[in-house]
C-alpha cells in the first residue's frame, strides 16, 4: 500500500518537473537552459507541496494506532527523500550530465506514441487569427490536421 501511494506521489513531481523542462527544450534546444529553467520554475512548488504532505503525514503520529503511525512516518520520510533529494538534486544533476540524450526518442517509437499539448498549436487558431497566403479552399497553406500539430 505504501509503495502504491508513493509511486503516485513521485510521478506527480516527476511529470511536473520534466514537462516544464521539456517545454523549454522544445523552444530552445538547449539542455542546460531547459534543466535550469525547469528546476527554477517548478522547484518552489514541488518543495511547498512536499512540505505540506510531510506535515500531513506526520500528523498521523497523533493517532492512537501503531500501524497508522508507522504508515505516516514511512510516507513522510519517503516524500522527503523523493522531493528534496531525488527531484531537486539528483534528477536535474543527471539531466545536465546526459545532455541532449535526455530528449532522444527513436523515430519508430515517436510515430506510434501519442503527442499531446496543453496549449493549442498555431494552426489550431481561428482562421481570422491566422496570417499567410490561402490555398484554393480558403485555408492558409500552413494549416494541418490536429494530429500533425501534436508533433510540433
Amino acid at each position: 500500500m505504501l509503495f502504491a501511494i508513493l509511486f503516485g506521489l513521485s510521478m506527480d513531481y516527476q511529470v511536473f518537473l520534466v514537462s516544464r523542462m521539456h517545454e523549454e527544450w522544445v523552444h530552445t534546444k538547449d539542455n542546460r537552459r531547459s534543466v535550469t529553467t525547469g528546476q527554477a520554475e517548478t522547484g518552489g512548488i514541488i518543495t511547498a507541496a512536499a512540505f505540506i504532505m510531510i506535515v500531513v503525514f506526520l500528523g498521523f503520529l497523533l493517532t492512537p494506532g501503531r500501524q497508522i503511525k508507522i504508515f505516516g512516518t514511512g510516507l513522510a520520510s519517503a516524500v522527503f527523500l523523493d522531493a528534496f533529494i531525488l527531484r531537486t538534486a539528483l534528477v536535474p544533476s543527471l539531466m545536465n550530465l546526459f545532455g541532449k540524450a535526455n530528449w532522444y526518442l527513436p523515430r519508430w517509437l515517436d510515430r506510434i506514441t501519442p503527442h499531446f499539448s496543453v496549449e493549442p498549436a498555431e494552426d489550431a487558431l481561428a482562421p481570422a487569427q491566422r496570417t499567410g497566403p490561402a490555398d484554393d479552399d480558403g485555408r492558409p497553406e500552413d494549416e494541418r490536421d490536429l494530429a500533425s500539430s501534436w508533433r510540433e
